[in-house]
């Protein structure tokens, strides 16, 4: 305890001189008060990890006023944040003590406590707090604040409480975050939340990139400092910074790609930062560094992405180019000037004025608004986390109208967006002038024109094809049907014995089974935690399992007898089903056999790329 004592002397007394030289004197007075007051409630408290509970308090209200420098009565309900909770002290004893505006911020991070909750536990929770950010935005940032001390510190819980935890705050936490344009939040939320979702993976990864860093070091610095010479030669001061990608990022990346990590194209960032400067705006700047840089380096074509004229819906600006090495590959350029960086680390928190804050608050009271009466059991939060979560697309209407949508959305969505009329009778779709099916998936940039027929009515796949809100919800009404598919071993993601696991207890008392990146299993730990249970799913000798795997190989002599031999000789596994096609001496194979467990199809898989002239093999779903 002396330790901690000291630990915790030292933290406080760090973080008051961190923020003393931005606070009136009678500021630092309300804050030390919070915090002796938030000391003297938890005292007999302790964590799961055997700390003072004070220690939470403390690294919450650093987040705040460190991290998002936020202002005296946010730093002070960030240190009181669990002590309705937690305590015999109620809010009208923090009103009392402090004033109404702490007092406000503390009741709405405190999770009520019901006999009876209209959805879960969980989705009240959610709920409640979305419904304070129609009057105030700091509460959110506390709790993000909140959840992101907790994932820091998860080691200490239980395997199945840190599934719970790292699902709710990947599929609600983080994409809060990137909306309120918090990208160093939301990307280490998400990482955080991979590392315990999936720790085999994440390790995996881990030890990939470490590797990756490593090796390329000299061939980076080369390539850094030719960068360097460039710009330093035209008096052009930047800071250049190399950012490795998360393992999250990169695990996101492959599923999008299909791609293995030894084939992803982008695993680190270069960050050309330059100074706020009046005598040129920020995209003249922006402007002079690429097409210095291009008159010597090679761009890649359509690599271009300027997100200063066309921000992100969460306010992210930023001007992208990919540029040729020396080894032949492409290295992602992202030039920004420090406001930029500035605000994309502090998002909503960056510029506090009172049209920024409102602007930022409209955006969230339009959402919630529209969707508060959509509350059958998920559908509130999946409605808000389509309309919030990741990066969003902008297309546009033959007149030239932008149109928000989030990635993946499709026409249909689109159709929705513009008038509910009009999704209701789409037929079909012209995409960059292109005839399509209303089910196409929009990229960046595209011109999207909507065909209708009065005869057209909603069809139920419909609903597969939407992600906003507005869609699923014109959808659901209309069609009036929930589908709800019983099993017991997800279809989705096929676990195997020995992945990565997770499961739930359903209705009828079944156990279903996941892999801990289904996205399936993610939404239902948002949704009802508390019916994950443990699971124990060995490998069974007598139990296969059927599997798929796509290779990609130079042709050769003798080539598909030795995959065979690989497969049924050294393995000792049964082929179900062989399709192989060869197109200018590259062969895509296809092969389904059966295994017993995760180990033995990654043993097949590296078994597969020891075979010369291997390059690529995938496990693929065997009912695609």
């Amino acid at each position: 305890m002396e330790d901690f004592d000291r630990i915790i002397k030292e933290q406080v007394a760090a973080f008051f001189k961190a923020i003393a030289h931005r606070m009136t004197p009678e500021d630092m007075k309300r804050v030390k008060a919070a915090y002796r007051f938030a000391r003297k409630a938890h005292k007999p408290e302790k964590r799961h990890s055997g700390e003072p509970y004070i220690i939470h308090p403390i690294a919450v209200a650093r987040i705040i006023g460190e991290e998002l420098q936020l202002g005296a009565n946010s730093i002070m309900a960030a240190f009181l944040h669990d002590v309705v909770e937690n305590t015999s002290y109620t809010v009208e004893d923090i009103r009392k003590r402090f004033d109404d505006d702490v007092a406000f911020l503390v009741r709405v991070v405190t999770k009520e406590k019901k006999e009876h909750y209209k959805m879960s536990k969980q989705l009240d929770n959610f709920k409640q707090m979305l419904d304070s950010v129609q009057y105030d935005i700091r509460a959110i940032l506390i709790k993000l604040a909140d959840r992101l001390h907790n994932m820091r510190t998860l080691s200490s819980l239980r395997a199945s409480k840190q599934m719970k935890i790292a699902g709710e705050t990947d599929y609600f936490y983080a994409p809060l975050a990137n909306r309120l344009g918090l990208y160093d939040i939301k990307t280490e939320l998400q990482n955080l939340s991979f590392h315990y979702r999936c720790p085999q993976e994440y390790a995996a990864l881990e030890e990939f990139l470490k590797k990756e860093e490593t090796e390329n070091q000299k061939q980076l610095e080369s390539f850094t400092n030719k960068i360097r010479n460039l710009l330093s030669d035209k008096n052009i001061p930047v800071r250049l910074d190399v950012k490795y990608r998360t393992p999250y990022s990169l695990w996101f990346n492959m599923k999008k790609t299909g791609m293995d990590f030894r084939h992803q194209e982008s695993k680190r960032v270069i960050w050309l930062t330059f100074p706020d400067n009046d005598l040129l705006s920020e995209k003249n700047q922006c402007l002079r560094i690429y097409s210095l840089l291009t008159d010597v380096l090679k761009e890649k074509p359509n690599s271009i992405f300027n997100y200063i004229d066309s921000p992100k819906e969460n306010g992210y600006q930023s001007f992208h180019v990919k540029l040729l090495n020396k080894q032949g590959r492409w290295e992602d350029i992202h030039i920004s000037s420090e406001r930029m960086i500035r605000k994309s680390r502090l998002g909503c928190a960056a510029d506090r004025t009172d049209s920024n804050i409102e602007n930022w608050i409209f955006k969230f009271r339009s959402v919630l608004q529209d969707i508060a009466d959509y509350s059958q059991r998920g559908g509130y939060i999946q409605s808000v986390v389509s309309q919030f979560y990741n990066d969003d697309i902008l297309v546009f209407t033959p007149k030239g109208h932008g149109v928000m949508l989030p990635q993946r959305a499709t026409a249909l969505d689109f159709a929705y967006e513009i008038h509910s009329s009009i999704g209701e009778h789409a037929q079909y779709a012209r995409v960059n002038g292109k005839l399509c099916s209303i089910k196409t998936v929009l990229r960046r940039g595209d011109c999207v024109e909507i065909g209708v027929n009065e005869k057209i009515s909603p069809k139920p796949d419909w609903l597969k094809h939407v992600l906003t809100y507005k869609a699923k919800r014109s959808l659901n009404s209309q069609l009036r049907k929930i589908k709800e598919i019983p099993y017991e071993r997800c279809p989705h993601c096929h676990p195997l014995p020995g992945d990565d696991l997770t499961g739930f207890q359903s209705g009828d008392k079944k156990i279903i089974l996941h892999k801990r990146d289904c996205s399936e299993a993610i939404m239902l730990v948002s949704q009802d935690g508390d019916s994950i249970v443990e699971v124990n799913f060995e490998k069974d000798m007598e139990i296969l399992y059927p599997v798929r795997v796509n290779i990609k190989a130079v042709d050769r002599y003798h080539l598909l007898r030795e995959l065979v031999d690989c497969i049924t000789e050294k393995l000792k596994l049964s082929i179900n089903e062989l399709s192989t096609k060869t197109v200018d001496e590259i062969v895509d194979c296809t092969i389904d056999f059966s295994i017993h467990s995760a180990g033995e199809l990654q043993e097949a898989i590296s078994s597969i790329y020891d075979v010369e002239g291997v390059d690529d093999v995938r496990r693929q779903d065997p009912e695609s």
